[in-house]
């Protein structure tokens, strides 16, 4: 294996000091003459020059890396979620470490101890769902790291941050509509309730349904975890109801949803009409397509991206400004999973 090439090897070639090749191939201001500048990046490239990061970060006080804490890699919406984020890092030349929570709250405030101990410089933070983060120390960890960091999809409530997520409570009611529309008027809801995500889907899911005159029934709404075993259990209780169509909060809960459906020979819409939610799976595990709504992983991840390097820019520029949330708007994608009812 080849001897790693140092400043020191370039310095030598081009008569020049470690210092003066160091500040022409980090673009730091020097007086140097435009052919000294040219031989220097001509040898390093020759020699195939790798920075030292380590070095230059004990220079720049910048390690150019961005943490990120997820409840679940293993969801699609989430590892979309990743894969949009860590494109944007790099294209800004930062790498994305991605830690996994487990969806477990008390992983929360270790993970982001960890990322801002590695020394990353700023973090984006997706929640666990299962408890209220201010109740397990993400909230008191957040407000004492010294990096700036962005809250997404899942935020804490009161904690005065930059934040971006979408409007689930709007989501949840476009998706109800859409079935009432179709003539459903028994419209079952399987959703997470301990989540906060969940909650605000099944807000909307309620709102719709009295806007139709249609009385709740708490027998329509089950509860599952965003996990597709769960889902598969809590969906058994459907078939002691008269359902005729499904809210399903989640991919994954519809996941263990049509599991479940066709285990007992059931087919969507000619049997039961379904909605998701995340439009992350639906038009390549399902066949019909699945009716969902979209949460744009691209524009979530532009928007946490924006605001985060905003952040650090304004850092080094010591003029931080008002913590920003934005809250972005979920749409129906239409697929062939509902069925119009007959007037």
């Amino acid at each position: 294996m080849a001897a790693k090439v140092t400043l020191k090897d370039i310095a030598r070639e081009v008569g020049l000091s470690p210092t003066a090749v160091s500040l022409v191939l980090n673009d730091r201001p020097c007086k140097i003459s435009e052919e000294s500048r040219r031989r220097i990046k001509e040898v390093a490239r020759r020699k195939r020059y790798v920075p030292n990061q380590i070095a230059r970060s004990l220079v720049t006080q910048r390690s150019q890396t961005i943490g990120l804490v997820v409840p679940n890699i293993e969801s699609r919406f989430f590892s979309s979620l990743a894969r949009r984020l860590e494109l944007g890092c790099r294209e800004r030349g930062c790498a994305l470490l991605i830690t996994n929570s487990d969806d477990a709250p008390g992983n929360d405030a270790e993970l982001v101890r960890l990322l801002t101990a590695r020394g990353a410089d700023g973090l984006f933070v997706v929640a666990s769902d299962e408890a209220s983060p201010a109740d397990h120390g993400l909230a008191a960890t957040l407000s004492q790291i010294p990096v700036p960091y962005v809250m997404v999809d899942r935020v804490v409530a009161g904690l005065p941050c930059d934040k971006v997520s979408f409007n689930n409570e709007q989501g949840g009611y476009l998706a109800c509509r859409h079935l009432l529309e179709a003539g459903h008027r028994r419209v079952a809801c399987i959703v997470n309730i301990v989540s906060q995500t969940g909650r605000e889907r099944l807000s909307g899911y309620l709102r719709a349904l009295r806007e139709f005159g249609v009385e709740p029934d708490p027998d329509l709404v089950l509860t599952s975890a965003y996990y597709i075993e769960d889902a598969y259990e809590a969906s058994k209780a459907l078939f002691s109801t008269d359902a005729t169509a499904v809210f399903a909060s989640s991919d994954n809960i519809a996941l263990g949803l049509l599991k479940r459906l066709y285990a007992r020979g059931l087919r969507v819409p000619r049997d039961v009409s379904v909605v998701s939610y995340d439009n992350s799976a639906a038009d390549v595990l399902f066949e019909p397509t699945l009716t969902s709504i979209e949460q744009n992983v691209s524009e979530l991840a532009d928007a946490a991206l924006d605001l985060l390097f905003r952040r650090l820019d304004e850092e080094s520029a010591g003029e931080l400004g008002a913590p920003e949330e934005r809250v972005l708007e979920p749409r129906l994608v239409a697929g062939e999973s509902v069925r119009q009812l007959s007037a």
